[in-house]
Formats: C-alpha cells, structure tokens, sequence
C-alpha cells in the first residue's frame, strides 16, 4: 500500500493562527484518486526541523507533498530545507526567473529583487507551474519518495495539485484506482444509529462507508471504484435503510428542495421568530429557493407572558394561513417562540396546514438550537414537495402534539 504523506509548513499553522483548509482539502482530493494520506504532520518556521522531517518522509513514505514556505520572505524556508535534506545545493531556475518578470510586466510593475528567491530550488529538481502566482511549486526523488512543494496560497496549492501533481502520480503509479464518493445526506438520526443500521449491509471488494457528522446533518459517504455499476444498487439499499431521512442524495437538503422548486415553480413566505432569520438567511443559498421566496417576517422572540397558555400549534397554524392569505403566496413556513424550551412549527400549503410542538432531546446553545429548528422546517417542506409524510420521525426531537388541518373544498 502507497504510503502518502503531507507536511504543512508555517508557524500560523502550528500555532492555530490559521486553519490548515489546504490539508483538509487535500485529503479528501487524493482518497476520492486511490492515493488516500497514510500521515499529517506541521512544522514551524525552523530550518533544521522542516529538513529532518522532509528526510525522515523521505525514507518511510512514498509520495511526500510539502505545502508552504515558498515565499519570497526570510521565514520562507522550504526550498533551503529541501536542499539539505538532500544533501544538496540551491541554483536559479532561469525559466522560472523570466516567468516572474512576465507575470509582473502584465501587471505593468517591475519584479521586486526580493522574488528572485522564489526562483532558488535545490539542484536537480523539476519546476512545477503556478499559473496563479509567484511562487513556482517544484519536485524531486529523495530516497523512496516523490516529493512535491507547493505554495501555502490555497488558491494556488489547488492549482499546482490538481493540474500539476495528480497527473503525476496517476502516471507514476497507474495500478492506483480512483474512487467516486457518493454521498447521502441525513437528519433526524443519530451517528452511532447509522452506524448499527448499516453494519449489516454487504459491500462489493473496494466499496467503503465513511460518515461525517456536522450539525445538524450526518453525511453518509459510500467510496466506490470510479463507474463502478454496482454503487447505484448499494445507494439504494443504503437509503431504503434510512428512509425517509435522508433528505438528500447527492445533494444538500436545500440543493434537494430548490431542485423541486425548479420543477414545479411555487412561491413561498416564511415568517420567524425563535430562528432569527436563519431559515431565511438559509434559503439565500440556493437559486431556485431564493427565487421561490416571496416574502419574510422577521418577528420578536420575545413572548408576551399573557400567551403562556395559549396553545402554541394553533398560533403558528394562523399565522401559517395569514402569511399565505396577506402575500398571496402559495406556502408558508412559520416558527414560533421559544417556550418552555419547545417550539410550534407550521407549514401551510394549498392540500392543507401542518403544525407540530416540539423540543430536542438535548439541549444545546442558541445557535445551533435555531439551526436545527430551521432545518425541521425546512425538513417540513421537503417533505412536502417529494409526496411523503410531512412530520417525520426524528431521534433528536421530542414531539409534544401535532395537527394536520385539510384544506377546505373549493
């Protein structure tokens, strides 16, 4: 098995200054390509330590990517360490030198002397380009490894890897077989529950499960070998398991409700008061929701202490059916207040209004609290548009009471 490891460079990223999104990214680039990361490691701004572990990767790995350090400033290192890991020297890459000139004459500015350093690789190695900016990426053979450098601009290191390096490897290594990562998305249910649902299910040689959890959705990951017939089969198993919360399949539950918005084009009004606008907020993501949205009230949460006893489902029902009567729209989403830790929720559409009271499980902070009364909202309407029950089961919610009031004949 490959062994492919990546080295991120940079005291701001060994710190926590700045989030390492290169590493992230390129994790899952090379899984879904067969060259998946056997290790991660960070090193500062410190000459010796960068070149003992690009020597150390060298001789246990077979692909080493080394992202960072190839600026034009003094903290800038790579090159250097690269060069004595190698037991070698740094010499002008002159190719490279009249790429920069060109690169700033376009930009109607003389080169900085100071870039001239961008262009100092250890001898022997090969140019990488970078089409986007100054600092080229380069490659060299140190023991068993490939080594591939790259620029820490994320812009850039996307660039060089996916233009660059992967054909690379693909050539150097072409026994390695891509993957497809399909993926399902789910809410309602619990990681450790997927988990026992699906344990049982079989899966063709070189097919995997993989999960990512994120409030509030868990994402189910099926990688298979690249056009694989057999994945579509396994899909569906994997949903028929889940059901109806899956609320997405290769897509996100907003992507899944403004594709059925651009099917059947319908207005819609959402009125808030305990999730602040997150829905609305939320529906400006998409192009078909953001379309489909007619009009939002964006209303206290503060609750009147004389309403305490009121029922909570009947208020949100009338403003369900006011919210549509006053725009005209076709539907309308509401929440209500927050109180006593439960929230009345409602969609009103032309086949009839649907309400029901509820609490999660758990109690979480503000924020991820709207979040997931959002997206049960959201959920209602899915729901709606693809013909199932519109209040579904959840795990992570307690239901108090619900309603369902038909639409009067016309």
């Amino acid at each position: 098995m490959l062994q492919v490891v990546m080295i991120s460079t940079g005291e701001e990223v060994l710190h926590g200054d700045i989030v390492d999104t290169n590493a992230a990214w390129l994790s899952r680039l090379f899984f879904q390509n067969g060259f998946a990361l056997s290790r991660r490691t960070t090193v500062g701004d410190q000459l010796e330590s960068l070149a003992s572990e690009i020597e150390q990767c060298s001789l246990t790995a077979d692909i080493v990517i080394v992202n960072g350090g190839l600026g034009p400033t003094t903290d800038d290192l790579t090159a250097q360490a690269a060069a004595i890991a190698a037991g070698a020297g740094l010499e002008q890459s002159e190719f490279w030198v009249e790429r920069m000139i060109e690169k700033y004459r376009i930009l109607g500015r003389d080169m900085p002397q100071a870039n001239l350093k961008q262009a100092m690789l250890p001898e022997g190695a090969d140019v990488l380009d970078n089409p986007v900016g100054t600092a080229c990426g380069f490659m060299m053979k140190l023991n068993r490894a490939h080594l591939f450098f790259t620029p820490g601009v994320p812009s850039e290191f996307k660039v060089m890897v996916e233009d660059e390096i992967l054909p690379r490897l693909k050539s150097l290594h072409p026994e390695v077989a891509s993957l497809e990562c399909h993926r399902l998305y789910s809410f309602g249910l619990s990681e450790s529950g997927i988990n026992d649902t699906l344990a049982s299910l079989p899966l063709p040689p070189s097919f995997q499960l993989g999960y990512r959890s994120y409030l509030p959705f868990i994402e189910v990951k099926l990688f298979a070998p690249k056009d694989d017939t057999q994945a579509a089969d396994v899909l569906a198993q994997i949903q028929a398991r889940l059901g109806e919360n899956i609320v997405g399949a290769g897509e996100t539950l907003l992507d899944t409700i403004g594709t059925h918005f651009s099917k059947a084009p319908l207005t819609l009004t959402v009125a808030e008061q305990f999730t602040g606008g997150d829905v609305l907020n939320w529906l400006q993501d998409n192009p078909a929701t953001q379309t489909a949205l007619s009009q939002g009230w964006l209303l206290t949460t503060q609750v009147d202490p004389s309403l305490s006893d009121a029922e909570p489902m009947g208020a949100s029902l009338a403003m369900a059916a006011a919210a549509r009567q006053q725009t005209g729209s076709d539907l309308a989403l509401v929440c209500g207040p927050l109180y006593d830790n439960s929230i009345a929720i409602a969609l009103s559409t032309p086949n009839g209004d649907w309400a029901q009271h509820v609490r999660t499980r758990r109690q979480y902070a503000n924020k991820p609290h709207r979040k997931m009364v959002a997206t049960l909202m959201l959920d209602m309407l899915r729901r709606w548009q693809t013909g199932q029950t519109v209040i579904g089961q959840y795990e992570s919610f307690e239901r108090l009471s619900e309603l369902f009031l038909p639409a009067e004949p016309s």
